[in-house]
């Protein structure tokens, strides 16, 4: 009788499953929160926010505006309230709204390098942790296979594909997700093959799980993290080529329009319409930039060992420098 309640006792003193994982979300701050602790990323995840909202919402909007042509408004300069809401960032040779054609721009840059990214992360992702888990023939086949496809420089393949046949928005998602595939095939196959030696990669093995399901449950959740990090650097050296090839003129050919291609369209008004060119030009900056910084804070807030970099309070920490300094002079 006493041991029943000497249990039961101790039974009902035990926390239970819900109050044991909000105590363990209490002690692990989430990514938001993490993310909002890090000024240039939060800045950095805004703006590429902001250019998502503006690619789906922009051109529903604007689209009319963009292809309004007004000789009476020829190279107006930017910035001039006379010219109005329109013209805030001047127009174009044929009187059109830099305004609204970057607007529109950012929906066709966008469609081109996303897509490309997805399809070049879930193809290699998936056959470099194939290959890194079953190892041997297949493993040597898959390698030499994406040392093929890297042996051509990826722009140069893609100018003399696209010279070849019709330069279109879907011949260069295909031809940019075809030469950045070995990308994510290396780096998932190095992340896979290093889990075999792994307690519970074995553990899994031993007790008789499939290889699909090893795959599914314990090797692709630990590999996702570096692969997503991967891809946000990638979706910037995506759309610079994307921005490349439709400076090239083999890119995004008209009447659709993209930064790349509004770059090269106002190459020849530098001198007299420099932001036909800059203006674009600082976007497609801008975003590469926002991209990298996030990717930065993601290599880091997606790896254990460096996580607790983003928790720390920078203002105790300088605090207890400042106290460590005082005491170092007054023991001295």
């Amino acid at each position: 009788m006493s041991e029943t309640t000497t249990t039961a006792a101790s039974g009902s003193a035990l926390p239970s499953k819900a109050e044991a994982r909000r105590a363990l979300r209490a002690g692990k701050p989430s990514m938001i929160k993490m993310l909002l602790r890090d000024k240039f990323a939060t800045v950095a995840a805004l703006f590429l926010s902001l250019v998502v909202l503006v690619a789906i919402f922009g051109p529903m909007l604007m689209g009319s505006i963009a292809v309004k042509q007004d000789l009476m408004f020829m190279n107006r300069a930017p910035f001039d309230p006379a010219n109005g809401w329109e013209y805030i960032l001047g127009s174009d040779a044929l009187g059109r709204s830099m305004l609204a054609r970057i607007v529109v721009a950012t929906r066709t840059t966008l469609l081109v390098a996303v897509p490309a990214v997805l399809a070049a992360m879930v193809i290699g992702s998936l056959w470099g942790v194939w290959a890194g888990y079953h190892r041997g023939r297949r493993e040597s086949i898959s390698m030499r296979i994406a040392d093929i496809i890297m042996s051509f420089p990826s722009l140069l393949l893609a100018v003399v594909v696209l010279f070849v046949f019709s330069p279109s928005a879907a011949n260069i998602v295909l031809i940019l997700a075809i030469t950045r595939i070995p990308i994510y095939m290396r780096t998932a196959r190095a992340e896979s093959a290093e889990l075999q030696s792994r307690t519970f990669v074995d553990a899994a093995r031993t007790f008789g799980t499939r290889p699909a399901s090893i795959i599914a449950r314990h090797v692709v959740p630990v590999v996702i993290p570096t692969l997503l990090t991967l891809a946000t650097l990638e979706f910037c050296f995506v759309m610079l080529a994307e921005s490349s090839l439709s400076f090239l003129g083999i890119g995004i050919q008209p009447p659709d329009v993209s930064w790349g291609l509004m770059v090269a369209q106002g190459r020849q008004y530098l001198q007299t319409a420099w932001w036909l060119s800059i203006l674009p030009g600082l976007a497609i900056v801008l975003t590469a930039v926002a991209a990298n910084v996030l990717a930065a804070w993601m290599r880091i807030a997606t790896d254990p060992a460096q996580r607790w970099r983003l928790t720390v309070d920078k203002q105790a920490v300088k605090s207890m420098k400042k106290s460590s300094i005082k005491d170092a002079r007054q023991g001295s």
